[in-house]
């Protein structure tokens, strides 16, 4: 197996090497004959050009030249690299994919000498890694006689030559540079062996060793759900006590006198704290204004109540719409 070949949606292998080859050469040779009509056509067309355009092609055979050289030129480039890429893989006899083993296994010999010549495989053992050469390599003439299946160079340009045998392709001849029993591609170790893992316990997670039965699981998650929810709105809560107690602590430790002293003592602090508070009453998350500076207890709706209780959440717009009439009519009334 060499490659998947998308021009002719078929796989190139041992028994298709050489027709693919000769699928190259051909096609490539037909490029170039039609890339040499395009440019004497074209060069035809540049030594006249002061020639009235009567006389030349119209615009649209310009158009069509031209997108006809184009596609030609970029066709014939790739598939010339494509053929040269392939007779030099037959010239060393050497599949794509086995070149990608080779650099892979090049790599492995960087990394092995980092760490003594050994690698650690997926289960924690040590893999000795040593340098192997390519074994199929037996050289030029004999690898192209074994991919083009033939010792004839006409043959190997007969586009109707035999197909190789797939028994041809079980066993190849190697060049003995490695000893008999050494195995090719060599051993990687991120593709080890790996033994098929066991759970120490396989029932941990299961459902069935849970002491609740599924009623009292979803009670007890929703539960916790209500209790997410409360400390979710806990810090609101626990800044406005933290505020009363700093101020409670803070008159405490102030030296009060008797008499006038003392009750100009409170009048200060009185004023301080209209002052520290910009002259308005405390306003936390729930004393939220609009852009017209109305709260939500001016559509009648208990600030301390609601920023607690999720019941009235979902309370139409036009219910807060009546009770704010409700409390304008009844200020109003007295």
């Amino acid at each position: 197996m060499d490659h998947h070949c998308p021009w002719t949606n078929n796989c190139v292998s041992h028994t298709t090497f050489p027709h693919f080859l000769r699928f190259l050469l051909y096609t490539t040779l037909g490029l170039s004959l039609l890339q040499s009509f395009l440019f004497t056509r074209l060069s035809y067309l540049w030594s006249n050009l002061d020639m009235p355009s009567y006389l030349g092609p119209s615009p649209f055979q310009l158009g069509h030249l031209f997108a006809a050289l184009m596609t030609n030129s970029i066709t014939l480039f790739i598939l010339g690299v494509l053929l040269l890429r392939n007779l030099w893989c037959l010239s060393i006899n050497q599949t794509t994919i086995e070149g990608w083993e080779i650099e892979r296994h090049k790599t492995l010999l960087r990394r092995a000498r980092q760490y003594g010549g050994y690698l650690t495989t997926p289960e924690g053992n040590k893999m000795r890694i040593r340098k192997q050469e390519f074994p199929y390599d037996i050289g030029i003439w004999s690898n192209i006689v074994q991919g083009m299946n033939s010792r004839n160079p006409l043959n190997w340009l007969n586009p109707l030559a035999a197909t190789p045998s797939l028994s041809s392709g079980l066993s190849f001849e190697t060049n003995g540079f490695e000893d008999e029993g050494t195995v090719w591609p060599p051993p990687d170790p991120d593709r080890a062996y790996r033994r098929n893992p066991t759970a120490v316990n396989a029932d941990a997670f299961r459902y069935a060793e849970s002491e609740l039965d599924a009623k009292d699981t979803v009670a007890a998650f929703k539960a916790r759900q209500a209790e997410d929810a409360m400390r979710r709105r806990r810090p609101y809560a626990g800044a406005v006590d933290r505020d009363e107690v700093e101020d409670e602590v803070e008159r405490n430790e102030e030296d009060f006198t008797y008499g006038d002293d003392a009750s100009d003592g409170v009048e200060d602090d009185e004023e301080e704290s209209k002052t520290r508070g910009g002259g308005k009453e405390r306003e936390g998350e729930a004393a939220w204004r609009n852009s017209e500076g109305e709260r939500l207890k001016d559509f009648g709706v208990d600030e301390d109540v609601e920023f607690y209780d999720e019941q009235d959440d979902d309370m139409p717009l036009s219910e807060l719409i009546a009770r704010r009439q409700a409390t304008s009519a009844a200020g109003n009334s007295y």
